[in-house]
């Protein structure tokens, strides 16, 4: 088992990265307030590992119950989070009872928000199931719902108490997932871990091919990056801010098509490409620079164009991004490969072109 510790102080937690982890009971025990937990999962996955987490902490002596949403970005809304507090208040779980998170990124924010805001704050774990969740969303304490009008526009700040990424989950993660997931891991590359990303160019068939040591670097490596981020800046009052590599551009691809219809990773990864296309027209990046990110995610079975929405309306739901400050549209631009920037300058002529060459 593998180990990374955010270190937060009071709110400090580790992560444990291995195979196998979800029956072991006793790894969950110790971060439990009370001898009750609440697991939030959703359709897809419960049937799959609901029964296993539940025996395991069933054998040590925790009384477990269940919620199960419906899956899908599209229901990562106040439907869904409703769901989760009709379901609490029904049970008069108290504010010590630990609500655990058993899914992907969706689950884990929407849980996470629950947690946040039921009774002003109850305990919750993380166990994510696809690598996206488990090196990113699971960790550093984001939690949110999504609007209409943006994504992830409404939530908290939110740490959990552990978070379990149980790498075996992955073996029946559809290949769409683990593309998606690979978005997210070659970012810590770009922003800030140039080894990591020469290490990703070398190991890209093994991640695809599912290689469990591979997996387990891969995993461990980016959660180190994103703790040592959150750690340096926990609420995003500036450095964290890169770990948003490619999301302004993804969120309003994801906003625009309307959520669920291109994943996560894959609206980042099409964002990402149009972020180092920006950072090349700004004269930071070279195109040699440009042309081996692209086909890296290429060669990991991502879009690297994005859809034609049109400059001018990519460009307004760009502008209800979280990062827009005093009418300014702040981007996450590279500098050099493994060095971001947090840059106002660009014009919005520069990024509609860039807009424009990048998608189809």
């Amino acid at each position: 088992m593998r180990s990374v510790e955010v270190n937060l102080g009071s709110r400090a937690y580790p992560i444990r990265i291995g195979r196998d982890l979800l029956g072991q009971g006793e790894l969950v025990l110790p971060y439990l307030k009370t001898r009750k937990a609440v697991v939030v999962s959703n359709e897809i996955v419960a049937p799959l590992y609901g029964g296993t987490l539940a025996a395991a902490l069933e054998g040590v002596g925790v009384k477990v119950s269940q919620i199960v949403l419906p899956d899908g970005e599209a229901h990562k809304d106040w439907p869904a989070l409703n769901q989760i507090f009709d379901a609490l208040l029904s049970q008069h779980a108290e504010r010590s009872t630990t609500l655990i998170a058993l899914g992907g990124g969706v689950t884990g924010d929407i849980t996470g928000f629950a947690a946040a805001t039921y009774q002003r704050g109850m305990p919750f774990i993380q166990i994510p199931t696809t690598l996206l969740a488990q090196v990113d969303s699971s960790v550093g304490g984001k939690t949110a719902i999504n609007h209409p009008l943006g994504k992830n526009m409404i939530g908290a700040f939110y740490q959990p108490r552990l978070v379990l990424a149980d790498t075996a989950t992955l073996d029946t993660l559809p290949d769409r997932e683990l593309k998606a997931g690979l978005a997210e891991v070659i970012k810590y590359g770009l922003i800030r871990d140039l080894p990591f990303f020469e290490w990703l160019e070398a190991n890209i068939d093994a991640l695809l091919a599912r290689d469990p040591d591979a997996l387990a670097y891969a995993v461990e490596r980016s959660c180190q990056n994103k703790a040592e981020v959150v750690i340096a800046d926990e609420t995003e009052q500036g450095e964290r801010a890169t770990l948003n590599l490619g999301h302004t551009f993804g969120h309003a691809i994801e906003t625009g098509l309307g959520y669920g219809i291109w994943l996560h990773g894959e609206a980042i990864a099409a964002g990402t490409v149009m972020a180092l296309d920006l950072s090349r027209r700004l004269g930071w990046l070279s195109g040699a620079d440009l042309d081996r990110a692209t086909r890296l995610f290429a060669k990991a079975g991502l879009p690297v164009q994005g859809p034609a929405l049109g400059a001018d309306r990519y460009i307004a739901l760009m502008r209800h991004d979280k990062k827009v400050a005093d009418g300014k549209l702040r981007l996450i631009l590279l500098k050099a490969l493994g060095r971001a920037v947090i840059d106002d300058t660009a014009s919005d002529e520069i990024i509609a072109a860039t807009i424009e060459a990048n998608c189809e």
